[in-house]
């Protein structure tokens, strides 16, 4: 199945087994690149920037190209991994919601799973292997398939993800649910040069106070601590991932004083960031010789 990728000028699409034998090719850097779907049975186990997961049931993972994956170990049955680039998908897709800045990836509450019922499970596994049977097919209109079928596992996604992960008031209001997923976008988009609530203000062309009470009425962590969530959220990715320095770290996220980083990322964290990062690579090693 390592041949199944379509490529033409700068789209790129591929299809991959997950399984035992394959776990070294997927872990390695060739994929960092690309946005990464997986679809795995049961007794898979990985980890998505610091969170590790065991798939009891058939779940489904979405993740960006700035976040990291690693598979750590394969259950019995074989799942399937679809990585692609922007061109393929995003910039065709006009739906916001199952677009690549839509609700699946990079969401603020930084959840890339989706546990399949029993219902969806096989509808799903049914997309994989219609994809897999397009790349045997090669048909001409093989590009317009595989973008076709990437599409309806996102809408079924999408819907599953809003049940699991979303206030059942927040997605009832689809207006509201609309301007939640902006601004979360736009705080992606600008964490590192854009600390406070007025600067994305500015961008939605409103009050501050206004974007408050949005979030007030919804019930949701206030604005301020979605933008602080994100930027430690990006922090953490970088103590355990590489070996910047703290200070090094606050440069990059845009804190000209490292000491108000720093103390950040105690007042949120309780922990400095020496000290998260030996605590993690700790556990890290400690779960390994397990």
């Amino acid at each position: 199945m390592t041949d199944q990728l379509f490529q033409s000028e700068l789209k790129v699409l591929g299809l991959l087994p997950v399984e035992k034998e394959s776990m070294e090719q997927l872990n390695s850097a060739a994929f960092k690149q690309y946005i990464k779907v997986l679809f795995l049975p049961s007794g898979y186990k990985l980890k998505v920037d610091m969170a590790a997961y065991t798939t009891k049931d058939p779940s489904l993972f979405f993740v960006a190209p700035n976040q990291y994956l690693e598979l750590l170990k394969a259950g019995e049955e074989t799942g399937y991994m679809i990585y692609y680039n922007r061109d393929f998908y995003c910039i065709q897709i006009h739906d916001k919601e199952v677009a690549c800045d839509g609700l699946l990836f990079n969401n603020s509450q930084n959840m890339p799973e989706v546990v399949l019922n029993k219902q969806l499970a096989p509808s799903i596994s049914y997309i994989f292997e219609q994809i897999a049977e397009e790349f045997r097919l090669k048909d001409v209109s093989l590009e317009e398939m595989l973008r076709t079928y990437l599409k309806q596992l996102f809408i079924k996604a999408t819907r599953l993800w809003k049940g699991q992960h979303l206030n059942k008031e927040l997605v009832a209001q689809n207006s509201e649910l609309e301007f939640f997923r902006k601004f979360t976008i736009l705080v992606d988009q600008h964490f590192k040069q854009k600390h406070n609530v007025a600067d994305y203000a500015e961008l939605l062309f409103m009050a501050p106070k206004t974007i408050t009470h949005k979030f007030k009425r919804l019930n949701l962590p206030q604005p301020n601590d979605v933008i602080k969530d994100r930027i430690l959220l990006e922090a953490k990715r970088l103590l355990v991932h590489t070996t910047l320095t703290a200070k090094e770290i606050g440069y990059e996220l845009g804190y000209e004083d490292p000491a108000y980083f720093s103390r950040l990322f105690v007042q949120k964290t309780g922990e400095t960031p020496s000290g998260y990062r030996s605590k993690f690579l700790n556990s890290a090693l400690l779960n390994f010789k397990r």
